[in-house]
């Protein structure tokens, strides 16, 4: 696949429709947060979810998506859980967990993509530092994300910042492209060299998102075909958003 041949640069029009549909998708996050306390299932959050796209006339570009089809509108991954965790009933919230929420909402034939990692009632030191560092690489990343720039320069500063505390980032998800499609060009590593890929340009909307794990950068996939878990059992954290490359500041899509 080539992801640069992907790269579908947004119109001003476009990129409104698609900050609305970046409003729901912020909408649908603000309202599960507020549900993660002990005793909750995932397949409640899940619920949610999608009560509030059906309210906002929008569908998840999760559900049904791939092999086999992902069942739900959003991945509830709890501590060990990078990514990519199915919401079940059986599966209930306990004090002390990492929840990280990825949502899709899809709006008028746009696609926005965010997501979030928050604890459940108190949670560890080194949990909350996880937490903090994850969140702050994202908005690194973001801050590189100017005309003039490339794609190396946001995983870099991704890297960077999330190296220099002594966590490590995946080698095998990535940021990417979004729009029409929820995975579009270009693919945005969360690591690599200042100064190399795709050049910026205005138009261009990347979901940028750290996904950072406590003791090895190494993961693995459970049984179900989806859960991606860090390889030794350490926690991990997860935050994203849908951002335009502007002729000025980076336009942050996935806020309220």
């Amino acid at each position: 696949m080539s992801w640069s041949r992907q790269i579908h640069l947004k119109s001003p029009a476009e990129l409104d429709v698609m900050r609305e549909a970046g409003r729901v998708n912020a909408t649908v996050l603000v309202t599960v947060k507020e549900l993660l306390k002990p005793g909750v299932s995932t397949a409640d959050l899940n619920a949610a979810a999608e009560e509030v796209l059906r309210k906002h006339g929008c569908v998840s570009p999760f559900k049904g998506y791939g092999h086999p089809p992902f069942p739900s509108s959003i991945t509830v991954s709890i501590n060990q859980e990078l990514v990519h965790g199915i919401p079940s009933k059986q599966r209930k919230l306990k004090s002390g967990d990492i929840v990280s929420i990825d949502c899709g909402t899809v709006l008028d034939g746009f696609v926005a993509d965010s997501a979030f990692s928050a604890g459940v009632d108190e949670i560890s030191f080194e949990a909350q530092k996880l937490l903090d560092v994850t969140k702050e690489a994202l908005q690194a990343g973001i801050s590189k994300m100017r005309v003039g720039n490339r794609t190396g320069d946001i995983s870099a500063a991704i890297q960077n910042y999330v190296e220099s505390h002594g966590f490590h980032v995946t080698r095998e998800y990535t940021g990417h492209g979004v729009g029409r499609q929820m995975h579009e060009g270009p693919q945005v590593p969360n690591y690599g060299r200042a100064g190399t890929g795709m050049p910026l340009k205005a138009g261009m909307t990347i979901a940028i998102e750290p996904m950072v794990l406590v003791g090895t950068a190494n993961t693995k996939v459970l049984a179900d075909q989806w859960t991606v878990v860090s390889a030794d059992g350490s926690l991990t954290a997860h935050f994203e958003h849908s951002i335009a490359v502007t002729e000025g500041e980076p336009r942050i899509l996935t806020v309220p």
